[in-house]
């Protein structure tokens, strides 16, 4: 039998997807599981996306331009322009989600065998992406023990070497749900400037900033305009993670340029979520206060449940709609695995995502699992009573 290549031996499993076989087999024995190990929001689409979809007059779904329909990019630049990012529509690249935005920036910026430094806990895909283009993870670890902070300007230019092309972050953070302020992102800015590097932010959560707290876009900063590269997604935004749309946005014409030579190889974005992206920029800002709100409510009573826990803590997030948490048992894998195997309360049991996944160091996050509060508040209780059982249960509790 011919072997699989050595990126596909070394390609890590996904945490959020790996335990859908244990939680489809949990259904099929007739239990409830609640699904926390993903971030697919429960919030309806917008009206004026689903009927622009709807109202298709098209005779034709051919392919659009590579970078994008036009009227959407240009539609998209002045949606940036009223936050205050002032870009040309030019600057942006419309992409298969944002996932593929970030796998562009890579390609686009980096050789294989550069590095790329990020904080971890990281969006776990970011692993993924890194081995399908060749280039090397850097971490730089921030603990639970305070509250997943950004870790001090000395400890990331101690792992700056002379294959290093660029930072990443993710703000607000996915899986932590930390939202990094001015005054870090101005530090990173002062790190990037100095060792020429590229910034890439990750600001597909940018609407879900809580108590009080805004958003600071990467795109803001002065004196490296053209080492920014922005990734944006419409996924969470407007709850449209089906349509697969994303965006990749820099003033450096060199690198929007190289991406287009890239985008130009799989032909062009999908057609149907383009139509859906556009119309979704005149959502109205009611639903966006709407949602704020709700997850509000549903932070608060997630992080409250799992604090009052017995040897459970879990960092109260500022942003995004995940929450990283430390749990008395002695592997998380295989806790996430036996109380979907093994467990059930009341006929119900619960779906998350390990922690291990979700570090580029091994054998970091073995006791910490990510939850992303999408549930209503009614099944966030059952899902939180469930887990408080499951935890007095397990054989390998600590």
């Amino acid at each position: 039998m011919p072997s699989i290549s050595a990126r596909g031996k070394v390609m890590p499993a996904s945490p959020i997807r790996k335990l859908i076989p244990f939680a489809e087999e949990a259904v099929r024995k007739g239990l409830k599981v609640y699904k926390l190990n993903i971030g697919q929001p429960d919030i309806p689409t917008p009206a004026v996306a689903l009927e622009a979809v709807r109202n298709i007059s098209l005779k034709v779904l051919e392919y659009s331009h590579s970078a994008g329909n036009e009227s959407y990019r240009r539609k998209l630049a002045g949606f940036y322009r009223s936050i205050g990012i002032e870009v040309d529509y030019t600057d942006i690249l419309i992409t298969t989600g944002g996932s593929e935005a970030v796998m562009f920036a890579m390609l686009t910026c980096l050789d294989p065998g550069d590095e790329i430094i990020t904080s971890e806990p990281l969006y776990a895909n970011y692993n993924g992406f890194a081995v399908s283009t060749g280039v090397k993870i850097v971490p730089v670890t921030s603990s639970i023990a305070n509250d997943f902070a950004l870790p001090g300007v000395e400890e990331i230019e101690k792992k700056i070497t002379s294959r290093t092309r660029a930072i990443l972050v993710c703000n607000p953070n996915n899986p932590t749900g930390y939202l990094y302020s001015r005054e870090e992102l101005s530090r990173l800015r002062d790190i990037v400037k100095k060792h020429n590097l590229y910034l890439f932010s990750d600001e597909a959560y940018r609407e879900f900033c809580y108590d009080g707290e805004e958003h600071f876009s990467a795109m803001k900063l002065d004196g490296i305009e053209e080492n920014v590269v922005l990734i944006d997604s419409v996924s969470k935004r407007y709850s449209e993670c089906g349509v697969r749309i994303g965006a990749l946005i820099t003033r450096n014409r060199n690198v929007i340029e190289a991406a287009l030579r890239i985008a130009q190889s799989r032909l062009s974005p999908p057609g149907l979520g383009q139509i859906a992206g556009e119309a979704s920029i005149d959502t109205p800002p009611d639903y966006f206060r709407e949602i704020n709100r709700e997850y509000t409510l549903r932070r608060n009573f997630m992080v409250d449940a799992l604090n009052n826990m017995p040897g459970v803590y879990c960092p109260k997030p500022r942003g995004a709609f995940y929450a990283m948490a430390r749990l008395p048992v002695d592997d998380a894998d295989s806790f996430a695995r036996w109380i979907l195997e093994m467990f059930e309360y009341k006929k119900q049991t619960v779906l998350l995502a390990p922690g291990s996944g979700f570090y580029s160091t091994p054998g970091l996050g073995k006791n910490e699992v990510r939850i992303a509060y999408v549930l209503n508040t009614n099944d966030l209780k059952n899902a939180m009573e469930t887990l408080a059982e499951a935890l007095k249960a397990y054989p390998g509790r600590v």
